[in-house]
């Protein structure tokens, strides 16, 4: 009998620690991507705050840009077309990105189900999570629109 219980370890291609590891590292990747699309995403916002804020300006007007640490002055007309190539390229990557993900998030649920990986967590750990995510976004000091 233990050469059948054998022969069917032998049959499955990893044991739970090796599934765990690859799971692991899948859910790093997810994790991963999330970061860098949230961090791109950041910077698109910031690009779309300094068009909206120059776009109104005089095009002659001086302007002051960083260009590899070190900081460039330049005019309005020679910078503005330069952030929205900027911004229209960083969408580009986050779009590819969001991509990319979706493949992961897939080839990771594909996984889950080849393998019936299953998350264990207890009602009063979402609980406190949900709570402590609720509190940490309290703390957003906005100015007005206006200025």
């Amino acid at each position: 009998m233990s050469n059948n219980a054998a022969g069917g370890d032998a049959r499955a291609p990893m044991n739970e620690q090796a599934v765990a590891n690859i799971y692991g590292n899948m859910r790093s990747d997810v994790n991963q991507l999330y970061s860098k699309i949230t961090e791109l995403e950041m910077e698109v916002s910031e690009h779309s705050l300094v068009i909206g804020a120059i776009s109104p300006l005089d095009q002659s007007r001086k302007c002051y840009r960083m260009i590899g640490g070190v900081l460039v002055e330049r005019t309005i007309k020679e910078v503005l077309p330069a952030v929205q190539r900027n911004k229209e390229g960083l969408q580009e990557v986050i779009t590819r990105m969001n991509e990319a993900l979706e493949r992961k998030k897939k080839e990771m649920a594909e996984f889950e189900a080849k393998y019936k990986i299953r998350i264990r967590k207890s009602d009063d750990e979402v609980k406190d999570d949900s709570s402590w995510k609720e509190a940490s976004a309290q703390g957003v000091l906005v100015g007005p629109a206006n200025e």
